[in-house]
């Protein structure tokens, strides 16, 4: 890499540069994943890195865009994550990065704030990937319309998806306005997409040959696109250190040890939630809720989100786990149950097929799947720890459950959000929280012995 030794020495400076592109889309289901994962597979092919963002609360689109790219893939979330955060991760990504990639959520301008949002306050040029079957001319015009909605976005291309020939494709591109060029056109060709379920992408970890066949086949389309020379040769997007970076939070977890479950049931972890934790000095030690029958030694137990209701049966029989983990929760460890966690600690859990399965039972109440309705938004977990910010995504619901002490906190909208749950020194919600949001309650919430009360804000990760 031509300049990585000069933007490596950056890090002692205040900005680092690097070329950048937002890869957005008129609407959800565009195929902005499969674009993002084959641009930077294809990158990768020439030995290129490529630093790749996912907009948004996210946890199955990064891991497939990890797996494209082979490098780590962090949510970027201005209300979340904040700022702070944002600019930071993608400060260091400049140092390293031939190219940053950021992938978009639903439409450019939905939500509060939008992917255009964060386009806007770091300077990124958007590329508009659009689901191209069934118009034409239409295309470029909805793109016009793109353009001329905000006058502080700056629109590089389009990428064509779905495309169904030349001729297709020489009709979008005439009417396109000569300030947006096409860049690329991905062909309509099903082994392209990538496998869905019913909470989104399949994930990584199941399919991995599956996906590298496709990640190759989209790469293979998008390379004699000449879009590789487009996009490293665009202008280079100048990355701010966050002003007063932040020193590490404060040791406040040394010496103990968070068990935490990560199998094909529990998988709905943000890799910055784990680095905070170790930041702060805990021993991590993962396991496995459908292959272990112990649980490791530890001082705390964090049970994430996943697909319980996809692994019922295997749950359930592993009834030598179950009686550890209602020994620690009879000791009273801290333990910290998220949505999938949630559903894992109640009595039962009824799947999909109508099958009930017996779960941990740390919490009265049953978990079932309720087909595509689902609930899903920003919220705060009003925690007597401290507010810590997070999301919630699923399609299930509990019932029989105890009073809650408290509910998550909507974004937008005054209605109580998610039930927060206590039982001994169990939290259980079907929130998904973003530790960085608030070190001093998330350490707590792990059982930290004493944790001054230092500003959040300067402890943020």
């Amino acid at each position: 890499m031509s300049d990585f030794r000069d933007r490596r020495e950056s890090h002692r400076e205040t900005s680092a540069s690097c070329p950048a592109v937002f890869i957005a889309a008129p609407a959800s289901g565009q195929g902005k994943t499969t674009v993002t994962a084959a641009l930077a597979r294809m990158l990768r092919r020439r030995s290129k890195v490529v630093r790749v963002f996912k907009t948004g609360p996210d946890y199955l689109d990064p891991r497939v865009l990890a797996q494209a790219s082979g490098r780590s893939v962090d949510p970027l979330d201005l209300w979340m994550a904040g700022e702070t955060y944002c600019r930071r991760r993608l400060f260091e990504a400049a140092q390293e990065a031939d190219l940053i990639l950021v992938e978009g959520a639903m439409g450019l301008f939905d939500g509060e704030p939008s992917s255009a949002d964060l386009a806007a306050l770091f300077g990124l040029p958007m590329v508009i990937v659009m689901d191209v079957k069934g118009m034409a001319q239409t295309a470029a015009a909805l793109v016009s319309g793109l353009v001329g909605f905000r006058d502080d976005i700056r629109i590089a291309g389009l990428i064509a998806n779905a495309c169904g020939s030349a001729r297709h494709r020489e009709l979008i591109d005439a009417a396109l306005p000569e300030s947006v060029p096409l860049l690329a056109a991905m062909p309509r060709d099903a082994s392209l997409a990538l496998p869905e379920r019913h909470l989104g992408l399949v994930q990584a970890e199941e399919i991995r040959d599956d996906l590298e066949a496709r990640f190759e086949a989209g790469a293979e389309a998008l390379a004699g696109e000449g879009l590789a020379e487009v996009l490293l040769g665009m202008t280079p997007v100048t990355f701010t250190a966050a002003p007063a970076e932040a020193a590490a939070p404060p040791r406040w977890l040394a010496g103990r040890t968070i068990a935490v479950a990560r199998d094909a049931a529990f998988s709905f972890l943000y890799q910055a939630n784990l680095d905070l934790l170790e930041r702060m000095g805990a021993s991590l030690r993962f396991f496995s809720p459908l292959e272990d029958p112990a649980l490791p030694a530890c001082d705390a137990l964090w049970l994430p989100g996943g697909y319980p209701e996809l692994h019922g049966a295997r749950l359930a029989a592993n009834a030598d786990l179950h009686d550890d983990i209602r020994r620690a929760f009879a000791a009273d460890l801290p333990i910290l149950a998220e949505c999938g966690g949630l559903l894992y600690a109640l009595d039962t859990l009824t799947d999909q097929q109508g099958e009930i399965h017996a779960m941990l039972g740390l919490l009265p109440g049953a978990g079932a799947m309720r087909g595509r309705r689902g609930c899903q938004g920003m919220q705060t977990a009003e925690l007597p720890e401290g507010p810590v910010r997070g999301h919630a995504h699923h399609r299930s619901q509990a019932s029989g459950t105890p009073e809650p002490i408290g509910f998550g906190r909507r974004q937008r909208h005054p209605a109580p959000g998610e039930a927060i749950y206590r039982a001994r020194r169990l939290t259980a919600t079907y929130l998904h929280l973003f530790f960085p949001d608030n070190p001093v309650a998330v350490a707590r919430l792990f059982g930290a012995d004493a944790v001054e009360a230092d500003s959040i804000k300067e402890c943020q990760a």
